[in-house]
């Protein structure tokens, strides 16, 4: 019997590790299908704290495995297909076939940032794409860079990088933006933020990095017109998905599948299974806010265990 099960091996599941392996919990993790998180397809971490030159994103998510390593966390490499979440000892399933039950459950899944499709977002992940302005827009100061998307998030993200580059172009691929009129007004008084209406991306193109991108106007038109747009980055912001599918029939979530957690805790509304990081954060989605909320959901569950014992007694 496992008493601390963790799922997902980036700042919130090793963080939870960490402060449960301290507490003797003798957590156990699975990684999944991304250990370190998203974390592991960016570059360098400069506002990550405590690290003033800043620092190479796997090698931070590697400091923190072995720290977790060190206080007695069990790291195991498979990824859970199944969970029956109906009653304690919780159940999960597993991709090589095994089971295993817990008296409690960390989910630190994450959130998939939505992609367009195009084989160069691939290409040029961590030289020139990204899909968080807030991590990597430091890196873009007095450059040119282009934000997909036309809804709240890609008017928040232009906006925040308009404060660091020469210019900054918002494509849109409607003849409108899906923003709030507030968000709309701030991106239209920007003088840096240029919309490009009606516009889809074809690809990417440059040779260490991104250069530019291939733009269509009015795709499938009469007026159709193709054209090159030289920039230095290229910023997604069409939405996140929430890792959270193993749970929706156990746990509540949002419209979009962000686990529901109660009262600013990590606490899930079945005792004994919490909800850390990205999985459960619509919001902020950072590396810093997700290992927070792993200390959280540690001490949660040390809490829930404590009382248990006590019941038991």
């Amino acid at each position: 019997m496992i008493e601390c099960l963790i799922l997902g091996a980036g700042p919130a599941g090793y963080t939870a590790a960490i402060y449960a392996g301290r507490a003797g919990l003798r957590p156990v993790i699975y990684e999944g299908l991304q250990p370190g998180g998203q974390l592991t397809i960016t570059t360098e971490i400069e506002n990550f704290p405590g690290f003033a030159e800043g620092i190479d994103a796997n090698q931070l998510m590697l400091t923190m495995r072995q720290q977790a390593e060190r206080f007695g966390a069990e790291i195991r490499s498979h990824t859970a297909v199944r969970a029956d979440l109906s009653q304690s000892p919780y159940k999960l399933w597993f991709d090589d076939g095994s089971m295993e039950e817990c008296l409690t459950l960390i989910i630190a899944t994450g959130a998939t940032a939505k992609y367009l499709g195009l084989d160069d977002e691939q290409k040029y992940q961590g030289i020139g794409v990204s899909a968080c302005a807030t991590c990597d827009g430091f890196f873009y100061r007095k450059k040119t860079v282009a934000v997909v998307g036309g809804g709240d998030t890609a008017c928040e993200e232009a906006t925040y990088l308009a404060n660091l580059a020469n210019k900054v172009y918002l494509i849109v691929r409607k003849p409108y933006l899906r923003a709030s009129k507030a968000m709309q007004q701030r991106v239209m008084e920007n003088e840096k933020i240029e919309v490009l209406y009606e516009t889809n991306t074809l690809g990417l193109y440059g040779t260490d990095g991104v250069e530019g991108a291939h733009l269509v106007h009015r795709k499938g038109e009469a007026d159709e017109r193709q054209y090159d747009l030289p920039i230095d980055g290229f910023f997604l912001a069409i939405g996140h998905k929430p890792n959270s599918d193993l749970f929706r029939e156990w746990l509540q979530t949002d419209e979009i599948g962000y686990i529901m957690t109660q009262e600013s805790t990590p606490r899930t509304a079945v005792p004994g299974v919490f909800a850390a990081g990205d999985v459960a954060d619509p919001l902020y989605r950072q590396a810093i806010t997700a290992a927070a909320s792993g200390c959280k959901a540690a001490i949660e569950a040390e809490k829930y265990l404590t009382e248990l014992k006590a019941a038991a007694q």
